[in-house]
């Protein structure tokens, strides 16, 4: 009998609901109609009386609707995602009605290839008609409609779960108030469709495939064995595979000379694909594949902007760094999009070795990005800093509070904007100074952010935040898009400030930055009399593990100016303690400066 935790979902059954009736089929993308349509699907927590608590989970290919807990006391695994669903973890169950439902070609109780054909009385096998994903999300929606759920909270999703998620938010903007999106793309690519098609062929060349009608029989057990190793390889990183496999043999430390399974690697992929035969059906995995392959948001809208032109949701995009099968990059591409319409998205590039796959092993600093999320969506205004607390306790982050203590007094920053304006801030931290405009002035702030912790602070606060160099630009940003734009102690830590700095004057219509003085008195006198690179209050770093790789006074960054013909309004020198402007000689006895400056 299956022990349970306390924090676990516990037996849960999965439900069938029949949500297209057979004298009302439904219209199909590819033009033909398809009834009846069972959805089987499961449910955790409880809907509360405001119906604003319900969490949508999109699955990936090989998933279903058992998400968490166990159907029985006798199963050996709980659902897919069991580490992220329950009482008090990071999809909190006490909090949220989660809801999933296995999708439409899906073999696990909800209408596919493997269902009968009530036109034939046998399975539909190859006669079951094309499906794409927003068939999928149709579905869904007629199955929320008969569950009488008009409103969703989040949808939730990764691989092509994530696309299900974009189309939820593209085709039901007024249902979906948060989408989070994870390691996943608006368009496979080349290499992906590649294969997909691979994959399709091992099954379809199988001599037990039967064109589809194996029901009775031994079906095409090695071709569907083999599409699942291919797919396996691309869920992982080359990284997690060299350390957790190497060239390492399974049983023999001598070659065999032989064709039969001597690696590790190989016995891995070899255990994949049987244990993915014995749950799987072939026939899915053809049409699930190629409505992935269908999947375009680009072609279907003409471009991605328009594509998110309407929606309305907060979105979180999450990528993994390892993963090649769906690539940071491709995220970024929904990001791009999404700021390009000024949404209220947040992104994060995760560090993982555990390449695609990472959305399924990253519960831990995944989990804490959705519950962050979650938590400021569920509960705008509160502060969630339980999450931030927990990733400190768990990693060394010393210099991260030492460089907070150097930034400008928020308080004189704040002072220079004026109410309702929007605002962009670089670099802007744990987002402590965007939280306070907003609160205070009642700004629309945007951040960038590099560092993954601080990106995070900023997502549990409930800021639209993107991680991003901005060495890399802004193209995404529209001239003159923020009445400010904040560069706090950062222009001295970029590699090309010019460069950033003219970007900052085209998206911004005032650009207030600030940076500590190296020409202060204290400095000088370390380097003439000591020698050696300065370390103060406001400089605390050594010079070889400084951020810091130009070295400006107050004359430099004037003259700059000058050369980049950039109107400066105010120029705020500050000494140590007190907020005032340092009068006299201020290239000699200001610590940090504040500059208010403008395109001519």
């Amino acid at each position: 009998m299956t022990e349970l935790s306390e924090n676990s979902v516990g037996i849960v059954k999965t439900e069938t609901m029949r949500i297209v009736e057979q004298d009302r089929p439904l219209e199909l993308a590819c033009g033909k109609a398809l009834a009846p349509i069972d959805v089987a699907y499961e449910t955790y927590g409880k809907l509360n009386d405001a119906q604003d608590n319900t969490v949508l989970i999109c699955h990936a290919l090989s998933s279903n609707a058992h998400v968490a807990g166990y159907n029985s006391d006798d199963d050996k695994k709980p659902g897919w995602w069991d580490a992220m669903v329950g009482p008090g973890k990071c999809i909190d169950t006490n909090k949220y009605f989660v809801i999933c439902s296995n999708f439409l070609g899906g073999c696990s109780g909800t209408t596919g290839p493997s269902s009968i054909n009530p036109a034939t009385g046998k399975p539909y096998g190859l006669d079951f008609p094309i499906i794409t994903i927003a068939d999928m999300v149709k579905v869904q929606k007629l199955w929320l409609d008969k569950l009488g759920i008009k409103k969703l909270l989040a949808v939730i999703g990764g691989s092509i779960g994530g696309m299900q998620v974009l189309q939820w938010a593209v085709e039901y903007p007024d249902i979906v108030k948060s989408a989070i999106a994870i390691a996943t793309t608006t368009h496979l690519g080349a290499q992906s469709i590649a294969f997909d098609a691979v994959g399709r062929e091992a099954i379809l060349a199988d001599p037990n495939f039967t064109g589809g009608q194996y029901h009775n029989g031994e079906g095409p057990d090695r071709g569907l064995a083999i599409a699942r190793m291919i797919g396996h390889i691309t869920y992982l990183s080359e990284q997690g595979m060299r350390e957790k496999f190497g060239r390492q043999q399974r049983k023999a430390e001598s070659y065999s000379y032989d064709f039969n399974s001597e690696f590790a690697v190989e016995t891995y992929l070899n255990y994949q694909g049987q244990t993915f035969v014995e749950r799987f059906d072939a026939n899915s995995y053809l049409y699930i594949t190629k409505a992935a392959d269908y999947f375009d948001l680009k072609k279907d809208h003409g471009s991605l902007t328009r594509a998110f032109a309407n929606t309305s949701s907060r979105f979180l995009i999450v990528s993994f760094a390892s993963d090649w099968l769906f690539t940071p990059a491709q995220s970024r591409d929904i990001v791009n999009a999404l700021v390009a319409n000024s949404k209220d998205v947040s992104f994060c590039d995760i560090a993982s070795p555990y390449g695609h796959d990472a959305f399924l092993l990253e519960p831990g600093t995944l989990g804490l990005f959705i519950s962050s999320f979650l938590d400021a969506t569920y509960q705008p205004g509160v502060r969630q800093n339980n999450n931030l607390d927990t990733i400190r306790q768990k990693r060394h982050i010393g210099r991260l509070e030492q460089a907070r203590r150097t930034r400008v007094d928020y308080e004189l920053i704040e002072s220079l904007i004026e109410p309702n304006s929007t605002v962009l801030d670089i670099g802007c931290g744990d987002g402590e100074l965007l939280a306070n405009l907003t609160a205070d002035k009642n700004i629309k702030g945007k951040g960038i952010e590099l560092d993954q912790e601080r990106v995070l602070a900023c997502v549990g606060r409930g800021l639209s935040i993107i991680q991003h160099d901005i060495e890399q630009g802004l193209e995404n940003y529209a001239d003159k898009n923020f009445d400010y734009v904040i560069l706090s102690q950062t222009v001295q830590t970029v590699k090309n400030p010019e460069k950033v700095f003219k970007e900052l004057l085209r998206v911004g219509k005032k650009v207030i930055v600030s940076f500590p003085n190296f020409a202060h008195w204290k400095s000088r006198a370390q380097l003439f009399f000591l020698g050696e690179s300065p370390v103060t209050k406001r400089l605390p770093f050594s010079w070889y593990n400084s951020p810091n790789i130009h070295f400006l006074s107050l004359k430099d960054f004037d003259r700059f100016c000058r050369k980049l013909r950039v109107k400066v309004e105010k120029k705020i020198p500050l000494g140590k303690t007190s907020l005032s402007p340092v009068r006299f000689a201020p290239n000699l006895l200001a610590e940090q400066v504040i500059y208010v400056t403008s395109k001519k």
